[in-house]
């Protein structure tokens, strides 16, 4: 066997070196890496000899099928589709052994006949129990089961959808896959979709620590914590203070599953690890085509359960814009997935956190592979019956650069036909989306056949670009679209600006946590939003006048709060607030004529209305107002941005003086401390009269 240095043995399995070797970069993980993969490897797979003898085998029982390769054992409910018992690595059951079967790993959905909910209930929550099992696929290589049930006409209780689940499992690997097809026919009811899912509730006893991302990963408190005595809820059930939880390292800290949300592009593999048994469960996502609403867009993914989810369809961060509603006789098909739900595992005398850095290499390995070509499914097209587009962006503002400037850094997508920033609400279909390089060239691959419009934003610059160009993709088309022009919203130069058009309120003034609510990841951490209650400290920083803001003295970062809340008063009530952005104007500004333009990008609303008036607060109606927007309840989920908005407003020469100016942003509606807004860029502009480049 291979066997490490006496230095790097010591590094890899003393716990005082475990956090340490995780936060390091460089040769050093490197080494470890390569050293620990390869002992694994070496461990489990000895010789090509023994490799080839694991079979996959299918075993039919009372009620359940067993699908085993050799590595691990998967067993489903049958005909339900319920995965009630994954065995691997010594480990009888990986799943949650107590409380129902139906309950450790399935698909779900919430839905609602239109009309129908309740106003405080979510919907209809459907486990989506099948009606009958079949093999699809069974050969020395695969073996593919499909659970499905067919929607009954003459029903007036059930979902009007047809879903077949499908699960996966492969000669050699060390997991298997799944995914979904759903389907409604021409001529079905009118039916609404909040909420689609899989589902994973793993073993309490063994998965103490998660990793989501390189610096998001902890041990996490036991759910036993979360129930009173030992927990109390707070402003919203999911989350609770832990008073008296069963480890006590976790007293008095704040659990609540929103503070583990991440974007859909970043949401590549999750999961947990058993340091016990040296296992990983995790759940790997090589394609966000089938998720909604584009890359931004905040899911759950793993939290205190110990749970994992595949969330392919919610509203949250976005609201009832999202529910995916269909018309009375509105036909509709989608394949969602299919993930790959991994699990590996390290000999003793291997730091078992490093199966985070192994899960990662093998979410490449995964990514690699896309789209896959295994399925059984006409549904999904293999890389042979799909499309691509390319192309580069440039972004031309003449008040910045003489010349185009590649968009750097720019997301580029394929969605749905739609108006100008339509894809952040779409949700029926599937969407593309690359990064472009420095060139601003991008490449969009892998692309299904379908009518797409051709999307994109920049960070550094305001708005979206949007082609209204319907593409056609079919089965190994190529498209090059040469160079593309992007012209943001500008009628002039700048003369001042607060913050940075980056979709987010992430650069702005984040408070520390009240020491009383805490997550201890969060401490130091970069995600400092992330901590409870932080819409509490705007009134305990201003707890009589709300915030002024100086454009020529002060500094977004440290000043500029950043989400605008309402402020609780002493009875318990709220009041709307009301900030000041102060400016002043020198003699050479005296014969200037026509607008000022006033750009606001909004990062989130909530149940908010935006007012804009300028040197005189009690005008009535303001200069401009939004009215109420939004319900992304973002305050409460502890996130940076929901939905994009984008305003352009005109401020008449002659609302102006020389001297000090003031422009207040209002927003009036106050009835909850989670109302409210959250910025991403101002900036205001001279009169189109005054064109010069104001920067290089």
């Amino acid at each position: 066997m291979f066997l490490f240095s006496s230095h790097v043995f010591k590094l890899v399995t003393t716990k005082v070196y475990r956090r340490h070797i995780l936060k390091q970069r460089g040769w050093i993980t490197a080494l470890i890496m390569f050293m620990s993969v390869f002992e694994v490897a070496f461990c489990q797979n000895q010789t090509p000899e023994q490799e080839s003898t694991q079979v996959l085998q299918l075993h039919y029982q009372d009620r359940y099928v067993v699908v085993e390769n050799g590595i691990f054992q998967l067993t489903l409910s049958n005909p339900e589709g319920f995965v009630t018992g994954i065995r691997y690595n010594g480990i009888e059951n990986v799943l949650a052994y107590t409380g129902k079967e139906y309950d450790r790993g399935y698909w779900d959905l919430v839905w609602n006949f239109p009309g129908k909910k309740a106003k405080k209930t979510k919907g209809t929550l459907d486990r989506i129990e099948a009606t009958k099992m079949e093999v699809i696929t069974q050969n020395d290589e695969q073996i593919e089961l499909s659970f499905s049930r067919t929607w009954n006409t003459s029903s007036t209780t059930a979902v009007p959808v047809n879903i077949d689940k499908r699960f996966v499992m492969l000669r050699n690997s060390s997991g298997f896959y799944s995914y979904a097809i759903f389907e409604r026919l021409q001529g079905w009811p009118a039916v609404e979709l909040d909420n689609m899912r899989l589902v994973f509730k793993l073993n309490k006893d063994k998965f103490h620590y998660m990793a989501i991302s390189d610096d998001r990963q902890r041990y996490m408190p036991l759910p036993d914590d979360r129930i009173p005595p030992r927990g109390q809820p707070l402003a919203y059930p999911e989350a609770v203070q832990l008073l008296d939880p069963i480890e006590p390292e976790f007293k008095g800290e704040v659990d609540d599953k929103y503070e583990y949300s991440m974007e859909s592009k970043d949401i590549k593999v999750h999961g947990w690890i058993s340091t016990n048994d040296s296992v990983g469960f995790w759940q790997i996502t090589p394609s966000n085509e089938f998720r909604s609403a584009g890359p931004l867009k905040q899911f759950l993914g793993s939290h205190v359960g110990p749970t994992n989810l595949a969330i392919f369809h919610s509203t949250h961060y976005v609201g009832a814009e999202l529910i995916m509603s269909f018309k009375n006789g509105e036909a509709w098909k989608k394949v969602f997935g299919p993930v790959f739900i991994y699990l590996n595992s390290f000999p003793k005398g291997v730091d078992p956190l490093l199966l985070w850095h192994e899960a990662k290499n093998q979410t490449t390995i995964e990514e690699e592979k896309w789209p896959y070509n295994f399925t059984a499914s006409d549904d999904f097209p293999a890389s042979d019956q799909r499309g691509s587009v390319s192309g580069r962006l440039l972004v031309r503002d003449r008040f910045i650069s003489s010349e185009d400037i590649p968009a750097n850094g720019s997301y580029v997508g394929l969605a749905a036909p739609g108006d100008v920033g339509s894809w952040q609400r779409e949700c029926k279909g599937y969407q593309f989306w690359s990064k472009a390089d420095e060139n601003g060239s991008f490449s969009i691959n892998n692309v299904r056949s379908g009518r797409y419009n051709l999307y994109a934003f920049a960070p550094g610059f305001i708005g979206d670009y949007h082609n209204d160009t319907v593409f056609d993709i079919s089965p190994g088309s190529k498209i090059s679209l040469g160079d593309l022009v992007y012209e943001p919203p500008r009628d002039g130069s700048t003369l001042w600006e607060i913050g940075v058009p980056d979709r987010s309120a992430a650069e702005f003034y984040i408070p520390d946590p009240n020491p009383s609510f805490v997550n201890k990841l969060y401490l130091n951490h970069s995600d400092k939003f992330r901590q409870y209650g932080l819409w509490e400290r705007y009134s305990e920083l201003y707890p009589d006048e709300d915030m002024v803001y100086n454009v020529d003295v002060d500094d977004y970062s440290k000043k500029w709060f950043f989400m605008q809340v309402t402020r609780k008063h002493a009875n318990g009530g709220y009041n709307g607030t009301t900030w000041q952005i102060r400016f002043q104007f020198d003699d050479k500004m005296k014969n200037l004529t026509g607008n000022f333009k006033l750009r606001i990008a909004l990062a989130t609303s909530n149940v908010a209305e935006l007012q804009v008036r300028v040197n005189d607060l009690s005008a009535d109606p303001p200069l401009f107002t939004t009215e109420q927007i939004g319900r992304d309840n973002t305050i409460a989920r502890h996130g940076i941005h929901g939905l994009y908005w984008l305003y352009n407003v005109n401020v008449p020469a002659a609302s102006l003086h020389l001297g000090n100016n003031t422009i207040y942003l209002t927003q009036p509606l106050a009835t909850s401390p989670f109302q409210g807004l959250m910025y991403d860029y101002i900036r205001l502009e001279w009169p189109v009269s005054i064109n010069y480049i104001t920067r290089s």
